[in-house]
């Protein structure tokens, strides 16, 4: 069990001598001052009943009554309460890190039927119990096929999620990766781009569908282009898309990956989420983390056990990859229970209707003067439109109406001030298309006679 043990001065005044620093704050003076809290000094205690009055007024300060069509890679999808109430029982919630031996069999099987769900989801072989998120699995993946082909070089196109790529440019800063972002063609992957410079040191080619900016695309081509040079080909992969769209395993990927927060998880400002991780039988020695399988004991009764476990006290050290310890374990459960609640049936019914009411925002916004689409490629529940004015100020404007209308992309993309990407899923009614319309179409028509 971990614990906690805090250091006298003493120990303290001996540590800073060995690291050559007179004192905790030049320890420090490597971050940057405006990233620093100007002070570590607490208030004076309060009694118990005045602290929670300053909580609930702080947390009085955020928004959630908005209309919400933000997306790019985390969504509002419903949760069914079953999934609240079952997760919610002690025997799950306060469930240490499931990565040892001798887990129990609840969890154990938990973890099995997750492993199942993401096999058949994404078309794979082989499914790990889970990773952090989403941005995680993708850096893994990556350093999986390195260890695969034994070569250093990464071809990543530019329209796969801009947050999982800064991800994986940080990781991998002290890695032999090397990383080269391949600009997108008006919303999809650069096919020309990628197979100029696929070669014999290449180890990947990463690529998401949909995209970042909602298009749908099919990389069968691409997957037998890498083949053709030894490389593997990365997918990212938005869960519930699946319920329509054709899988990474059927488009010849080599490892899929994504964000399951889609999957049973609530935005919660930002997570805990999950990362989700497939891949072929012939690499499941490569792939990180745990992996669960089932077989019987000696009166044929079927029993689930650690197969495969990747951290450094089970294997030779050397051999050791992430081993992923901490408990993602309950947000697979919430996975687990919300897959299995929906079924395949309920799950491409809610793919369904996110698609076909994003095709009916698209309508209405279409019929907006000065609204344009950058991008003509299918797309899934998302999609980016071009206004007359900035986006960032649309936004505000939009926001102070009670409507988040999407992401502006100029943060992303630079030269894409005036884009929106706007995300519809089946949470958002006939109502809110109107209003999200009606809306957009007051601050335009302000903007216009503005000017």
């Amino acid at each position: 069990m971990s614990c906690f043990v805090g250091s006298t001065v003493e120990e303290q005044r001996q540590m800073l001598e060995t690291l050559g620093v007179s004192s905790v704050e030049e320890l420090f003076d490597c971050i940057p001052a405006h990233l620093r809290t100007v002070s570590f000094d607490l208030p004076q205690s309060r009694p118990e009943n005045e602290v929670l009055r300053h909580i609930a007024r702080l947390s009085s300060r955020n928004r959630t009554d908005l209309i919400n069509f933000c997306g790019g890679g985390y969504y509002e999808h419903h949760i069914p309460a079953a999934v609240d109430a079952l997760t919610s029982r002690g025997e799950f919630f306060t469930a240490y890190t499931p990565y040892q031996a001798e887990a129990s069999q609840g969890t154990l099987q938990a973890m099995f039927e997750f492993q199942t769900a993401v096999v058949r989801l994404t078309g794979m072989e082989v499914a790990n119990a889970s990773l952090y998120d989403g941005g995680s699995a993708l850096f893994e993946a990556v350093m999986m096929s390195m260890r695969i082909t034994r070569r250093d070089r990464i071809l990543v196109d530019t329209a796969v999620n801009p947050i999982h790529r800064k991800m994986l440019q940080t990781y991998a800063a002290n890695t032999p990766a090397r990383i080269v972002e391949i600009p997108h063609e008006k919303g999809r992957v650069s096919r020309r781009r990628m197979e100029e410079l696929l070669d014999e040191h290449t180890a990947a080619v990463v690529v998401q569908n949909p995209d970042f900016f909602g298009c749908v695309d099919d990389f069968t081509d691409l997957a037998r282009a890498a083949h053709q040079r030894g490389a593997l080909l990365v997918v990212s992969f938005y869960p519930v898309s699946l319920g329509l769209l054709k899988s990474p395993g059927e488009m010849g990927a080599d490892i899929a990956v994504g964000e399951g927060q889609s999957l049973g998880l609530p935005l919660s400002f930002g997570g805990p989420y999950l990362g989700l991780m497939a891949t072929r039988r012939k690499y499941i020695r490569q792939m990180p983390g745990r992996i669960v399988g089932a077989t019987q004991d000696a009166q044929g009764r079927t029993g689930y056990v650690l197969t495969l476990q990747a951290r450094e006290q089970h294997i030779r050290r050397e051999k050791a990859t992430s081993n992923i310890c901490t408990n993602e374990g309950l947000c697979a459960l919430r996975a687990i229970i919300f897959l299995a609640l929906l079924g395949p049936g309920g799950l491409r019914n809610m793919a369904l209707t996110c698609a076909r009411r994003a095709a009916e925002a698209r309508d209405r916004l279409s019929r907006i003067p000065g609204v344009s689409f950058p991008f003509e490629h299918p797309v899934f529940n998302e999609f980016v439109i071009e206004l007359p004015a900035d986006a960032r100020d649309v936004c505000q404007r939009m926001f102070e109406q009670g409507i988040l209308p999407g992401i502006p992309l100029a943060d992303f993309y630079p030269g894409m001030e005036r884009c929106l990407l706007v995300a519809v899923t089946e949470q958002r009614t006939e109502e809110d298309l109107q209003r999200l319309a009606e809306s957009l179409q007051t601050v335009l028509s302000k903007d216009g006679n503005n000017t």
